[in-house]
């Protein structure tokens, strides 16, 4: 798979599962089944799926809340990393459509193409170490 698609799939499911999780989950949802009817406009019922995972994944999130370090959540967007990848794979032109979503997502306008930059982050962790990353503010709570 092209790096560029996959670190868009990457990014496109860590925004989406943090925004289940928070205000504007709906406006998150809407855009993500959306998407998945503009793979497969004739099939209704794959996107009907997809709408009751990220139902059940807000779920899933609600009910672990913070208590589990946020294990819960890195699971879940490798979930849906996954699920994304699999669908720009399948179509690659909907990365256009899923940009606009990623930037929906982050509060922001699409970028324009001009003047527009990529930030790309990568941290790993092992045993007890933790890894802190943050392109606008960073609030860290707990221990």
């Amino acid at each position: 798979m092209d790096p560029e698609l996959a670190a868009l799939a990457s990014s496109a499911a860590t925004a989406l599962v943090g925004r289940l999780a928070a205000d504007g989950w709906d406006q998150a949802r809407q855009a993500v089944v959306a998407l998945w009817r503009r793979r497969h406009p004739e099939r209704s019922e794959e996107a009907e799926v997809v709408e009751a995972q990220l139902v059940e994944t807000r779920e899933t999130l609600l009910a672990a809340g913070e208590s589990d370090g946020g294990q819960v959540e890195q699971e879940l967007t490798v979930e849906w990393r996954t699920r994304l990848r699999d669908l720009l794979r399948a179509d690659p032109s909907l990365a256009v459509e899923l940009r606009r979503i990623l930037a929906e997502l982050d509060g922001g306008e699409p970028e324009s193409g001009s003047g527009g930059r990529q930030v790309t982050m990568r941290g790993t962790a092992s045993d007890q170490a933790r890894v802190y990353m943050a392109g606008n503010d960073m609030h860290i709570h707990g221990q």
